[in-house]
């Protein structure tokens, strides 16, 4: 097929049969399946003019979901089936019918799929609740292969270089600070620096040495957010050297520490939706604190704030003052820019706290910056001048 060919067929997909006129017809039995499957999810009969357009068309009968279903994973690469299901459920009202265990074992899973069936996970019938569970557990552990490693090795080594010592084996040198610190034994007729100072860094004992807290929103809004900052406390629970605490709240405060053994119990453990009252999360937050100086805390919140906003204000500027390292996420995610409280971000801001969004292929990074209590600022303008 030619390069115009190919063109003109994917416009006609892309737009549908109105488009027949201008590019052409479908010229495989693929090509016509593929456009039956786009149609039902996108064609809508405008009554008005008689015309077609491509938006919502999909019709709720529970078999005729499974087969659609089915179809989509047959046409299409497993990205655009997650981005058509998505569609389905939001935009169709479909949402229930994911109550019914055949459609749960039809669907791709992934983040946003997880964030649909954790909302209702309180009007889950009890013959749907174990299908769901396997579903979220399979997009869990694809999360932890995605991110466990590196962020076991990015903190580990972040905790190790914030021990210093003046006295280090050859691998823990930290070349740029013993330079700089011996400079005034400079040989310049061996153009080198003689060190009498070595300086690098240490490595520690395993025991408590850092202090993290993650308080999650769970409004609606955040679920792609509580999904992955539920896996990232998992694995940063699995290593000694951190106290890992993590606190979910909208309205309430909930305690899921004692959960976080198994991620997929964290999960089904949230309740997204509702409102959001950060300043009763972060006075439960500071009640968690007893080594401010040695405790990091991270807040993934929009910074809607239902609750008391000065107050939530006076808490966070308490605890950095105490010496808490905060840092303030809008998003962990990858869905792109969120929709946040822009005068809340500029008051943290105002505070010394930047607020910004995170990948989740970033989060170690960031972690192990602010573990060693480096600049997140300058580190944030670093990622976004690419």
């Amino acid at each position: 097929m030619s390069e115009d060919a190919e063109r003109l067929r994917r416009w006609r997909l892309l737009l549908g049969d109105a488009a027949e006129e201008s590019t052409g017809g479908l010229g495989s039995k693929s090509d016509a399946a593929m456009d039956g499957a786009l149609s039902a999810l996108y064609d809508a009969s405008n009554e008005d003019t008689g015309s077609r357009r491509r938006s919502a068309g999909l019709g709720s009968s529970a078999p005729k979901v499974a087969r659609w279903l089915g179809d989509i994973r047959t046409y299409f690469p497993s990205t655009v089936v997650q981005v058509m299901q998505k569609d389905a459920v939001d935009q169709l009202g479909l949402t229930e019918l994911l109550l019914e265990p055949e459609l749960l074992d039809a669907v791709e899973p992934d983040v946003h799929l997880v964030g649909t069936l954790l909302s209702l996970n309180r009007v889950m019938p009890e013959t749907s609740k174990a299908t769901a569970r396997t579903v979220v557990d399979k997009v869990v552990r694809q999360i932890e292969e995605r991110i466990a490693h590196k962020t076991r090795a990015a903190v580990t080594g972040a905790i190790n270089r914030a021990a210093r010592t003046t006295n280090p084996k050859l691998r823990d040198v930290d070349w740029n600070r013993t330079i700089r610190a011996n400079l005034a034994h400079y040989l310049p007729e061996y153009k080198t620096v003689v060190p009498e100072r070595m300086l690098g860094y240490g490595r520690r004992s395993q025991s408590v040495h850092r202090d993290v807290v993650l308080a999650i929103d769970q409004s609606g809004s955040m679920a792609s957010s509580v999904v992955y900052a539920s896996v990232f406390g998992a694995v940063l629970a699995t290593m000694r050297a951190l106290k890992t605490s993590l606190v979910v709240f909208d309205t309430v405060v909930v305690d899921l520490t004692e959960k976080l053994a198994d991620p997929v119990d964290v999960l089904f453990g949230t309740q997204l939706g509702g409102g959001t009252d950060i300043n009763r999360a972060l006075a439960y937050c500071q009640s968690l604190i007893d080594r401010p100086t040695e405790s990091l805390f991270v807040l993934i919140s929009d910074l809607y704030e239902g609750g008391i906003r000065t107050e939530m204000l006076r808490r966070i500027s308490a605890m950095k003052t105490a010496g808490v390292q905060v840092i303030v996420l809008l998003a962990l995610s990858d869905d792109g820019a969120p929709s946040f409280d822009h005068d809340n971000a500029a008051a943290l801001s105002g505070l010394g706290i930047p607020a910004f969004a995170c990948t989740p292929d970033m989060f170690p990074d960031l972690l192990a910056l602010a573990l060693e209590r480096g600049d997140i600022g300058k580190w944030v303008e670093s990622v976004r001048s690419g």
